[in-house]
């Protein structure tokens, strides 16, 4: 079965076609990054245009690439929510008429659900595994029992990892996205230079907070600036962007592993945009090798947003709950864990 998956919850316009929730036949990203890194952020109106311009153009791409007509399609998948509402209206509204003009299934995916499928676009992965979900707008550790069904063990309480990322390079004027912006600074500085702080919350908790990290940044900026020395240097900025970065590598790997001997598992994985991170892989790699654990790892293009990974999980959906009706709705938060 082939499914066209589609994907526009954020910043990036994605369709893909997937081949029985296994084989990746296309897979199609248009990026906003130039649209929005002059503002530092992504800006929802000026998202939603470029969707509204560009989700057609790239379903057309993936079709054709993958050599698969709309009638061939076995469902058409998308995401639902979480993420920017307008977005997710653009590709909701559009699954829905090619679904309905083709006479075919529509399945809603759930975006968090689809980033944590990425290592099954990978791996003959076996279960249960905890997974470490970090991206622009969502930390959080799961306990995953299947394909379908995860378990919500800890969850950030204010800033996301990539949020953190996406400020602290703001603040240094590296660029955006942030996450790229600080591992390429960090590459020519020192991870021990600065002792930025690593909030670990209450005894045993799996919950995140980066709101302090980030804020222990700024003060460090502003207090170099506070004598009247002009802008952090090229050099400076390097160590700053690889402390912060040795910060977040630390909480993120130590709370996954933590996870992973609190529930007796021996596989763990990660997932979203913030999982293409080199010093976290690294890390991630030496402790499971230290510990005998399994580690999933999906290549950095499933890391961050795109349609191959909707399109696989909505193979295993409509296998099980079926499709969805028309009348689905998006939603900009999830609901439920």
């Amino acid at each position: 079965m082939f499914i066209l998956g589609i994907e526009t919850s954020c910043d990036e316009t994605a369709a893909a076609v997937v081949e029985d929730g296994a084989r990746i036949v296309s897979n199609e990203v248009a990026s906003q990054i130039d649209l929005h890194g002059k503002f530092g952020g992504v800006v929802p109106e000026i998202a939603c245009r470029a969707h509204s311009e560009c989700v057609i153009p790239v379903v057309d791409k993936a079709l054709a690439d993958a050599g698969v007509t709309l009638g061939e399609l076995g469902a058409v998948a998308v995401t639902a929510g979480p993420g920017l509402i307008g977005a997710l209206l653009i590709g909701v509204i559009t699954a829905k008429a090619l679904a309905w003009a083709a006479d075919i299934p529509v399945v809603a995916v759930d975006h968090l659900e689809s980033h944590i499928y990425a290592n099954n676009l990978s791996y003959d992965v076996e279960y249960p595994f905890v997974t470490l979900l970090a991206s622009g707008g969502h930390t959080a550790i799961y306990l995953s029992e299947s394909m379908i069904s995860h378990r919500l063990l800890g969850a950030t309480t204010d800033d996301a990892a990539g949020e953190a990322f996406d400020k602290v390079s703001a603040l240094l004027s590296l660029g955006y996205p942030g996450g790229p912006q600080i591992q390429k600074a960090a590459e020519n500085g020192n991870p021990s230079a600065i002792d930025f702080p690593r909030t670990m919350l209450s005894e045993g908790s799996l919950d995140f907070s980066f709101s302090g990290l980030k804020t222990a940044v700024l003060y460090y900026v502003r207090g170099q600036n506070a004598e009247g020395r002009p802008d952090p240097t090229v050099a400076e900025k390097g160590d700053i962007a690889a402390s912060f970065q040795a910060a977040v590598v630390d909480v993120l790997a130590r709370k996954l592993v933590a996870a992973a001997e609190r529930h007796g598992v021996r596989r763990m994985a990660i997932s979203g945009g913030v999982a293409a991170n080199a010093a976290l892989r690294e890390r991630l790699s030496a402790d499971a090798e230290e510990r005998g654990l399994t580690l999933y790892v999906p290549p950095v293009k499933l890391c961050t947003d795109n349609a191959a990974t909707v399109a696989g999980i909505a193979f295993h959906r409509l296998e099980g709950a079926g499709a969805s009706d028309m009348v689905f709705d998006a939603y900009a938060r999830r609901l439920a864990p």
